[in-house]
């Protein structure tokens, strides 16, 4: 077993990090923070606040679906000139809605407010360091998150509209200025939003990276590192690799817009004249978006499911199944998820051969998903389960990726895509498995991890309330699109009641739009709970769910350097739960196997080299 990297740095200037922790003034301590904790906090609580603005977005447009018919004379003193003179909602306005809920929640809420918030905070506290590698960087990767909301959120408000081409922002309808009130300065703003936010995720990724390398405590090898730990460290390595290429097409995009390239453009009419652009092609820029786009799936995915392993195997009692199998399946679920991307786009013409490539990769990637599901669901199979609101929103996950991935294998194969493709079959299949299940992820990280962050405990009566009616809420909005979609439903469309053969499907809409409603109120529930025990809620023990992992070693409120004191050294692997003759149903990853001879098994020896007088070696001999 490899001997891990001692964090020696941080141990040398332990005394001098405590004594500029408390030199700090109120800026440098909680607004231009290099503490991880900080900045963790920074993450979530503007995910958070982004998560209610993508939500609220959406409920607008779902009830023009809803409703058609309907006059919304009541929401003009918040649209103002979107809602037109009959009381109607701006058609620009509703492909504005859809572009921007799209984007605030793949990008803001799913990759910056869930892997921002606990890459952040966990990483150093689960692998034993007293920081990240570096806090300067880590700041600058908020910054530039919080300038590219404030970009992102001026734009709502510009005379002409947000911008209204998808969330996938496909040319020629992104790039021609004139194509579309939203194609003006909303989409200006949306792409120089977008550059500020990859560049914030590329200077976290590095970060993250770095630190789980070389910032691991004296045992911690990567054989001992927690599941939440190796999702976060691939999710780091996919952004690397996948970001800069989105950066490219939408720089490319801006050249476009602004000084009269072609790199996406050919061949464009414009109210009968023809455009100077020759050569371009807008099958080059899908081929950039989802190079990014799928990998994209994974960057928001995979830290919800190290999340989920780590509270299934905490709440289960036992230790997780098949701990290197789950590694194994992440590591290729990173590699395929780079080989995969032009099954978003069997529709544009594609060679039927090179299809069917894309379409036999794509059915791959679900070998390594099913590893991770069969083995959550073996971990539950008989646990003394203990169902915190944390573990119910992690069982949550596993039933939404396991619904939502099983469309997914319908979806990869090519013939039956090419049907589907512009339906809500789609919408449903990506909201259940991505978005939904991403979701999930986040909200049971925040129930179990909020004790260390905040010190305290949120109300778990409300936590149950707030399950159910988002589990049940999620499965009424998204489960009875899969049926609209094979009947034919189209997405993308503003009004449907034109045409004969989708009248059938308003009483369908009506119900999914007020579910959505429903759904979307239960959060206003979680933000009650959220914010009330921040301040009020029963103070919290060191370790409230006797887990094993490091974070429960420090202070219950853990000051910039996280211990008091040396580092633990790590002498086993995080999930030993329940281990027969152990004295205690836990047994934590600083504890000595030469202090629990009576669970260890023949192969269980400390190794040597960790050997140190500390306290619990001192108190085992």
């Amino acid at each position: 077993m490899a001997t891990a990297h001692l964090d020696s740095h941080a141990l040398a200037h332990e005394d001098e990090h405590a004594h500029e922790h408390h030199e700090l003034g109120f800026v440098r301590q909680y607004i231009f923070s290099e503490d991880h904790k900080v900045i963790a906090k920074q993450f979530l609580i503007t995910g958070l606040l982004w998560a209610f603005i993508g939500g609220f977005l959406s409920i607008l447009f779902r009830l023009q679906l809803g409703f058609p018919e309907a006059k919304f004379f009541w929401l003009k003193p918040l649209l103002g000139g979107w809602i037109d003179e009959s009381g109607k909602l701006d058609a620009n306005f509703y492909l504005a809605l859809v572009t921007m809920h799209g984007t605030i929640m793949v990008f803001f809420v799913l990759t910056a407010g869930l892997s921002g918030t606990f890459s952040n905070f966990l990483i150093p506290l689960q692998v034993g360091a007293r920081d990240m590698a570096s806090g300067f960087m880590n700041m600058l990767s908020y910054w530039f998150f919080f300038l590219s909301s404030v970009l992102m959120f001026w734009s709502l408000f510009v005379s002409t509209g947000p911008a209204g081409g998808g969330w996938t922002v496909y040319p020629p309808l992104s790039a021609l200025k004139q194509a579309n009130p939203g194609s003006q300065i909303g989409m200006t703003l949306w792409l120089l939003s977008m550059a500020f936010f990859i560049i914030s995720s590329l200077l976290g990724s590095i970060n993250y990276i770095t630190t789980v390398i070389n910032l691991r405590t004296k045992g911690m090898s990567f054989s001992r590192l927690p599941l939440t730990i190796w999702a976060f460290f691939i999710t780091a390595i996919i952004g690397v690799l996948s970001f800069p290429v989105l950066f490219s097409a939408a720089l490319l995009l801006i050249f476009d817009r602004e000084f009269g390239t072609s790199f996406f453009l050919s061949d464009i009419y414009v109210a009968g004249q023809a455009l100077d652009n020759r050569g371009g092609s807008p099958v080059l820029f899908q081929h950039l978006f989802w190079f990014l786009g799928h990998p994209e799936v994974y960057i928001v995915l995979l830290p919800a499911l190290g999340i989920t392993s780590e509270i299934i195997a905490t709440n289960s009692r036992k230790p997780i199944f098949g701990y290197r199998a789950m590694i194994v399946s992440m590591l290729a679920i990173m590699v395929l998820s780079f080989i995969v991307w032009a099954h978003h786009m069997f529709v544009t013409g594609m060679n039927p051969f090179l299809g069917s490539i894309f379409m036999f990769l794509t059915l791959i990637i679900a070998v390594p998903s099913a590893v991770k599901a069969f083995n959550y669901i073996t971990t539950l199979w008989r646990g003394n389960i203990v169902f915190t609101p944390a573990m119910l929103f992690s069982i949550g996950l596993v039933s939404l990726f396991i619904s939502g991935g099983l469309t997914g294998v319908a979806l990869g194969n090519s013939a039956i895509d090419i049907q589907l493709h512009d339906t809500y079959f789609v919408v449903a299949h990506f909201h259940l498995v991505m978005g939904s299940a991403s979701f999930f992820g986040m909200m049971a990280g925040v129930y179990h991890w909020f004790p260390k962050m905040f010190g305290r405990m949120m109300d778990d009566k409300l936590g149950y309330i707030h399950f159910w009616m988002t589990f049940i809420g999620v499965y009424m909005v998204f489960f009875p699109m899969h049926y609209i979609g094979i009947a034919g439903f189209p997405r993308r469309y503003y009004s449907f009641t034109n045409f004969d053969f989708s009248k059938s499907f308003t009483d369908m809409n009506m119900f999914i739009s007020i579910a959505a409603i429903v759904t979307f109120s239960a959060q206003l529930l979680f933000a009650f709970n959220f914010f009330y025990s921040m301040f009020r809620g029963k103070k919290a023990p060191q370790n409230p769910w006797h887990s094993n992992t490091l974070e429960w070693t420090t202070p219950v409120n853990p000051g910039h350097g996280n211990w008091v004191g040396e580092i633990p050294t790590v002498y086993r692997w995080p999930y030993d739960y329940s281990k027969p003759g152990a004295s205690e149903d836990y047994i934590p990853q600083h504890i000595p196997y030469a202090a629990t001879p009576e669970s260890n098994l023949p192969h269980e020896v400390d190794d040597e080299e960790l050997y140190s007088e500390t306290p619990e070696v001192k108190s085992a001999h």
